[in-house]
């Protein structure tokens, strides 16, 4: 693994530990989703609101952080994410790049480049 605060984002994310899935993240903290932009946001605050959206939404959701390279401040993981819906039962499985830029430890920005799996065609 590349760095240790993406230990703890997996560590908290599959704990569904929401303060400490906050702490891996700046106050200022700014994210940008550059194929969906509605879905950009910055602040901490914004972080918790939407992990508490998808630990909500997806009760049982765990992440694998399946490859992760760092050059310098910058880290590239290759994410998978797997749970099942609350309301309709349907699993719910992505994957994705999220790129981060670290400060001290904790991430200032990052870049989403995350979308569902879709089933495989018979």
């Amino acid at each position: 693994m590349a760095s240790s605060v993406m230990d703890r984002l997996v560590d908290a994310i599959n704990g569904h530990d929401l303060d400490q899935l906050v702490e891996c993240f700046a106050p200022a903290f700014t994210t940008d989703w550059s194929v969906h932009p509605s879905r950009s946001f910055g602040d901490r605050d914004g972080v918790r609101r939407n992990w508490q959206a998808i630990f909500r939404a997806h009760p049982g959701i765990q992440v694998e952080l399946t490859s992760c390279v760092q050059f310098g401040d910058e880290i590239w993981g290759e994410w998978e994410f797997k749970g099942e819906n609350r309301e309709s039962g349907a699993p719910a499985w992505g994957r994705g790049v999220m790129i981060v830029v670290l400060d001290e430890e904790v991430i200032v920005q990052s870049r989403f480049y995350m979308e569902p799996v879709a089933p495989a065609r018979d």
